[in-house]
This record gives structure tokens, sequence and C-alpha cells, in this order.
């Protein structure tokens, strides 16, 4: 069994230095006893040590001495005083001069062993947070993406590769796994990063605005169309245009957008006159637009336009290895927002954390560790503090209303669905917009 901690005892007593070594190896620590001040100190320039047990009064070098000294050699080394003179003069002078506590002789051993055992899990999360630092620093770093999992790095070295070309991109994956983090990161290398990067979530727009938003409108073009009006593509001149829930669109909309790709200009809605734009088209779905193509939802050339590279990104289900990291960057990032001082995460919450499935991945364990962060004061995220990890009551009762049956029914489809609310929507034969209402409604929240 490996040792928790490297302790020396100094103490001139020989039967101390004795019965206080035996008793550490038996609890499992690397023990060693010098008898003077002198010997301490030549010690700790021969060895790293990880605590040290220091008499107070000594024949020549007094421990207040060589405490001082020994701060000077391993300022990391943690200091534990003994003495049977106990004063709180003395308590409060140790303490100034870098003592981590005070144990009055004859020792008691239950109050020592408890202290031991703090000071060695205070310095396990002390280099596990190093070694966690280290990992973030040592990573490819693109607009808050992390990563250290192989499918990352590949996601990465994609991102490096096309960044500073036109390319148009295709980002596929699941809902919450960070496909506009990527898009943004994509435009944030690239030579475009001081032009605009315009983002638009093509499912939640009804299909009567999108193309509005898109290409934008003439004065008069329709009832309510008192002024001229700039599209995103217009807006995103210059720069990036990201296109989030591309397979959402409908075919009349793809055609348009299809066009604009062929030929780099389009008119606005109501206008006859053509506006030429230099944008770099980004896109993103959670369909397999495939599959959408034989089942006729998607137009083919369209999807070989955007499809130039593809950046696949994995679920958070396919790369838990990267959870202590995500963890890590959340607490940070919670901690400035909300003035909170976390800086670890309770064992048994983090075995539960690369245990559960993620449906809603990066996103899903961001709101977590935001919700931990909110609802305590630290320093500690605790298993008791996940949502997710303790069985909901309401999910067994049946529900009493009409209205209650329609919100768990509605519920359990966006489930079904993965939030997909045009898909949901088809299933529940009602559009998109009626869909919203009773979302927003019951109060219902994407995981």
């Amino acid at each position: 069994m490996q040792e928790k901690a490297r302790i020396l005892v100094v103490d001139d007593e020989p039967m101390v230095c004795i019965a206080l070594t035996n008793w550490l190896k038996e609890e499992n620590y690397l023990a060693r006893a010098v008898h003077d001040g002198a010997s301490a100190l030549e010690a700790l320039r021969e060895e790293k040590w990880d605590i040290v047990l220091l008499d107070y009064k000594m024949p020549g070098m007094d421990g207040l001495e060589v405490l001082a000294r020994m701060k000077e050699l391993a300022s990391q080394t943690v200091i534990i005083m003994m003495t049977a003179y106990a004063s709180i003069g003395n308590s409060v002078r140790a303490m100034k001069e870098g003592a981590y506590d005070y144990i009055v002789k004859p020792l008691d051993m239950d109050e020592l062993a408890m202290m031991l055992r703090n000071i060695v899990e205070r310095q396990e999360l002390v280099t596990e947070n190093l070694l966690l630092r280290k990992q973030l620093a040592e990573r490819h770093v693109y607009e808050n993406i992390v990563g250290r999992s192989e499918a990352m790095q590949r996601v990465f070295e994609l991102i490096g590769t096309v960044a500073d070309t036109s390319a148009t991109v295709l980002i596929t994956g699941e809902t919450g796994t960070g496909k506009e983090l990527v898009a943004r990161a994509i435009h944030g290398n690239s030579s475009r990063r001081y032009n605009p990067f315009i983002a638009v979530s093509c499912g939640a727009l009804p299909e009567s605005l999108l193309e509005s938003e898109l290409f934008g409108y003439e004065k008069g073009a329709f009832t309510g169309a008192n002024r001229t009006k700039m599209g995103r593509f217009e807006l995103a001149h210059g720069g990036t245009l990201f296109l989030d829930e591309i397979g959402e669109i409908s075919l009349v909309t793809q055609v348009k957008l299809l066009r604009v790709l062929q030929e780099r200009c389009f008119c606005r809605l109501g206008g006859t006159v053509p506006t030429e734009v230099d944008v770099r088209l980004i896109a993103a779905t959670n369909r397999d637009l495939l599959r959408e193509i034989e089942a006729g939802n998607f137009r083919s050339d369209l999807y070989y336009r955007l499809n130039v590279v593809n950046i696949q990104l994995p679920p958070l289900r396919e790369r838990k290895e990267d959870i202590p990291l995500l963890v890590e960057c959340f607490m940070e990032k919670f901690n400035v927002e909300f003035n909170k001082r976390f800086d670890r995460i309770e064992k048994k919450a983090l075995e539960a954390m690369m245990e559960y499935r993620w449906p809603g991945n990066v996103r899903e364990l961001e709101n977590v560790i935001e919700r931990a962060i909110v609802i305590d004061q630290g320093p500690e995220i605790k298993a008791s503090h996940l949502p997710m990890f303790r069985s909901e009551a309401l999910s067994t009762e049946e529900p009493e209303s009409l209205e209650d049956v329609e919100m768990h029914h509605i519920r359990k489809m966006l489930e079904r669905h993965q939030w997909n609310v045009a898909r949901t929507a088809k299933a529940l034969n009602i559009d998109r917009t009626t869909l919203h209402k009773k979302i927003n409604k019951f109060g219902l929240e994407r995981p």
C-alpha cells in the first residue's frame, strides 16, 4: 500500500521519537526521526518531507528558530509544533512563524490522527488542482472549449486546420455539445476575426420570420414593414454567419440559401436590386442530414455545399475523461460570477458525474455546476447538490388535472426528440409557435 505522506519527527527525547515513528508507520505514513534542529534542517535539504512534527523546546537551536529556517528551505512543508509547555504566547508566536498547528504533550493520538488526516487530504486536493491547472494550461484552448480526450484533440486539430480558410463548415453533434463555441473558435482564429460573427438559431424562428431575418426586407415589402431592414447576411459582411439548427429550415428557404452560396448575392424581400456579400458560412445541426435527404426534408445539393468540412462533436458520455477539467473550468467561471470560493468537488459527486450519461451534454454539466454553486457557500461541491442524481418524487405520481397530463406528455415528447422543437411539434401535430407557448406556459426547461 502506498504511504499517505512522508513525516519527519524532530524531538530531543529518544523514547518520544521511537513511539511516534512506530505509531506513524502503523498508520501507513513513511516516518523518520532526528534529535536536534541541525539534523532536521539537513534532513529537509536531503529529502522532501510533507509534514514535520517539531518539538518546541530543544537544546541548542530551539523549535521557533528551526521553524523559521525550515520555512525558508521548504515553504510547502507543513509544520506542527509539539510542546509540554502550552501557552497562548507560544502558540501565537509559532503560528506567526508559519506553523500549521500546535499540539500539547502528552500527545492526544486521536487529535494528532485527525490533524494529519486533514493535512493529507488538503495536500491531495492542492496537488490535484495543480495537476488540473497544468492540464488546462497545456490543452488547446479555443473560445472556452475544454478537452484532453482524443476525440476533442481531433476537433481542435480540425479547427486549427480550417480556421484561416474560406471553407464552409458543417458542425454536427447532439444538443449541448458546444457547436456554437466551435463556430466562434473557427471565426476567432481566422483572418475574419475582427469582423462580425452573426449567429442565427433557425429552429427558434417561425418560417415566416426566418427569411426576412436572413435576407432583410425593403420598406413596404409587407404589412408592417415601415422601414428597410438589413438581414443577417448583410450584417455579417466581411465576417462569419453561423446558422444553427440548419436542419429545421423549410425546402423553400433551402433553395434561397443555396442560391446565396452559389452566387454570393441575394435580394431583400420586396426588393429587386441584388446585394453582394462576402460572408463565410458555418452551419450546425443535431439531425442526421443524410436521413433527412432520404426522407425528402433536406436538399442534397445544399447538403454538399454546406458539408465541405465536417466537424463531428462527440457527446459528453463518450469523453468522460474531460469531466474533471470541465468541472474545474465551470467552478472558476461561476466563482467569479457569483463571488464564491469553491475549489473542489466531493469524491462521491465526481464519481456520480462520471457514471451519469449526460443527455444534455456539456450544457447540462455547466447548468448543474452553476446550480450547485448558487445554492451553497462552498468550498466543496457535494453530491447532495446535484439534482439529477436524486429520484424525482413527481415522476412517480400520476398527474391529476388535464393540464398536468398535457404538461407531462409535452415534456416526455420533448425528451424523446432531444428537445428538437420542430420534430416535437410535428409529432404532437401542432405548429412550433404553439409548442413554444406551451413550453413557456408550463415552465419547461431543456436539461
